[in-house]
């Protein structure tokens, strides 16, 4: 069998948590159209009959480093490198951008096989315009393997499952078989409520908003989930509240049901929203809210 790890990396938003996620046939990491929504490193563990591929959902490799929250998500990114067997490096459309040269330059330093996949090729208008530039692509690194896949369609994975098994060791299982992450209930459902934050804010969503579950119960036939949403000022207290607390309620309201679909059993969800003053640019806050390497 093969087994064995698998970095996914790249620019921010370009569909890595989607791609875990459709490889895997079940949602792992949390995905919207936001940059940087993924913050931490999940691993999604995919067991077959052939062997056993373990991916790791990193942040968005990125230039900007201005707060303690910015580094922290390129260290993660960058640290995923380390111990790997495989990078699938994913781009989103068929160009180059000034932050990829860091990004090979990264992967020089690393030594290690790299799959090139071009994302969302659904959106493509000309199909030759993959073909040029995974030819282009070659005679800038020397790529094992270039795929060009739509995450979001599920097109090619089979294809691209089938390489990253076959680019990986030779080895027993590292996981269980029936284990499909390393994450807990609790690290997960808090993950979920940021995501219909994310999504239901929209441009309004405050960077500096994060969710730390300060208790989760789970009882035989419920699971009750204390939550408190961390913002940086009152004003955005305001905003993720909502006008009579509609907001709140909405966010809470779709969380629930994706946390029961996670548990299997019923969910009480009750959310606080606090403001924790410059929480997102001062390290030991980082770590007291779960931002831990």
């Amino acid at each position: 069998m093969n087994c064995g790890y698998v970095a996914l990396i790249g620019r921010p938003n370009v569909g890595k948590s989607t791609l875990m996620n459709h490889l895997l046939g079940q949602k792992i990491s949390i995905t919207s159209r936001k940059p940087q929504t993924t913050r931490h490193r999940i691993l999604g563990i995919d067991t077959t009959e052939k062997g056993q591929a373990i991916y790791m959902d990193t942040p968005g490799m990125h230039d900007s480093e201005k707060r303690a929250l910015n580094r922290y998500l390129n260290r993660t990114a960058d640290t995923t490198l380390a111990g790997v067997d495989v990078v699938v490096w994913l781009i989103d459309r068929p160009v180059w951008h000034e932050y990829d040269e860091v990004i090979f330059k990264k992967l020089e330093s690393a030594g290690l096989p790299v799959i090139l996949v071009l994302n969302k090729i659904d959106r493509l208008k000309n199909r030759d315009d993959s073909l040029a530039f995974f030819s282009e692509a070659q005679k800038k690194y020397p790529f094992q393997q270039m795929v060009p896949v739509s995450a979001l369609k599920s097109q090619n994975l089979e294809q691209l499952q089938s390489i990253i098994l076959s680019s990986l060791p030779e080895g027993d299982l590292i996981y269980p078989e029936d284990q499909i992450t390393d994450r807990s209930e609790r690290f997960l459902a808090a993950e979920i409520i940021r995501e219909k934050l994310t999504r239901q804010l929209g441009d309004e969503l405050p960077y500096a908003l994060t969710v730390e579950i300060e208790r989760y119960e789970d009882l035989a036939n419920i699971a009750k989930i204390y939550a408190i949403i961390w913002v940086e000022r009152s004003t955005q207290k305001s905003i993720v509240i909502g006008k009579q607390g509609d907001r709140l309620k909405k966010v809470g309201m779709d969380a629930r049901k994706d946390i029961e679909k996670l548990i299997d059993k019923k969910a009480y969800l009750q959310l606080w929203v606090k403001v924790k003053k410059g929480w997102s640019d001062n390290e030991r806050a980082l770590q007291s809210l779960g931002f831990k390497e």
